[in-house]
């Protein structure tokens, strides 16, 4: 078994997660961080991306569950993650940041983020 990594970092989308209603109704931006591994061997041999996990396909994946109103950024995060397992079983480990941009705090805040690592 080969280990590799594959990363796609800074995916950013906007999207209506939030507690308050006003979050949920007006929107705002989100960031989104995936580290994965899975067994290169073969796709290093092959060249052939039916043999490792296309990240085009993980890509979409996140964005289709960015796009289902969450209230906290935690159900969000799982929500990716129990699906990138449930569509990709060739994933073994995994690290989700999914960050909220300039979130509504009352005071100067860059993002607020959470992070499952599996």
């Amino acid at each position: 078994m080969s280990k590799t990594t594959i990363e796609l970092e800074n995916m950013e989308f906007y999207a209506f997660h939030g507690h308050y209603e006003e979050e949920q109704r007006v929107g705002n931006r989100f960031r989104v961080d995936l580290s994965f591994e899975v067994d290169g061997a073969e796709a290093a041999q092959t060249d052939e991306l039916g043999d490792t996990v296309s990240y085009l396909d993980v890509y979409e994946c996140v964005r289709e569950q960015m796009e289902v109103k969450s209230h906290l950024l935690e159900h969000v995060a799982r929500r990716i993650v129990d699906a990138l397992h449930e569509r990709f079983p060739a994933i073994s480990a995994l690290r989700l940041k999914v960050s909220k941009m300039a979130p509504p705090l009352g005071g100067q805040v860059e993002k607020v983020s959470v992070i499952i690592s599996e």
